[in-house]
């Protein structure tokens, strides 16, 4: 039997275009994805130090609390009841309420005790985003609910290597009359009791009217004219580092 030539090339024409489509068909699997999207670009950080010093002659500071939030919020407000939070830090030196705060960007407590005389510089760093405002808190551990802080300071107007100090006026918390009687301070001077949730003051905060001491006929007191202080009690200085 003889073949032309023009009924074979149709049938090899079909023959080379399936192996071509089988062939496409078989590497399917090893095709290669192109991903376009850019890589997420690390957030800018800011670092920030703060240095806390005790201007006092007998008065050492509780472990300084110092927190980042947003500008539209307070720790505290003069004239306005202590939140349990700002009472155990300034009756007891306990900071972990407030570090228990949802609102806070970040927050840091200091390695401890601050005596008179001395200092210590806490550091922090935070996104540029969420710059906006730093607190600090303290207490004046010789007392019944003394303290001293910053309260939302603007961090935005800072600018690297140029810092801003400030002395601080030292607060009365207003949860715990001021009695100075034995078993009631938690400092070096009596070694009593910190925080006591029940209020006997006059429940809103204002300027601490300063220590009285035994020598001055308050009969009870265990404090003496060392454990005075007068306003200011804190130096603090702030610098934005990077």
């Amino acid at each position: 039997m003889k073949f032309s030539h023009e009924s074979i090339k149709p049938t090899l024409a079909l023959a080379l275009l399936s192996s071509l489509l089988l062939a496409g068909c078989g590497h399917d699997d090893d095709d290669v994805v192109v991903n376009n999207d850019p890589e997420p670009t690390p957030p800018v950080m800011l670092s920030y130090e703060i240095a806390v010093s005790n201007l006092t002659a007998n008065q050492p500071l509780s472990p300084v609390f110092v927190a980042t939030h947003s500008a539209d919020m307070q720790l505290w407000m003069a004239g306005q009841a202590s939140s349990v939070a700002l009472e155990k830090l300034a009756e007891g030196g306990d900071t972990s309420d407030l570090a228990a705060i949802s609102e806070l960007t970040s927050n840091t407590t200091g390695a401890g005790v601050i005596m008179p005389g001395m200092s210590e510089t806490l550091s922090f760093s935070i996104e540029q985003d969420d710059v906006a405002s730093v607190s600090l808190a303290t207490m004046l551990v010789n007392t019944n609910d003394a303290f001293a802080g910053v309260n939302n300071y603007d961090l935005s107007q800072l600018e690297v290597n140029m810092p801003s100090s400030m002395t601080l006026r030292v607060y009365d918390a207003g949860t715990e009359a001021n009695s100075e009687a034995k078993g009631t301070l938690p400092g070096p001077a009596d070694g009593g009791e910190g925080y006591n949730a029940a209020r006997d003051d006059v429940d809103f905060i204002h300027i601490h009217p300063g220590v009285i001491s035994m020598y001055d006929g308050l009969a009870d007191s265990v404090l003496t004219p060392s454990h005075r202080f007068d306003n200011p009690a804190i130096k603090v200085t702030i610098t934005r580092t990077q």
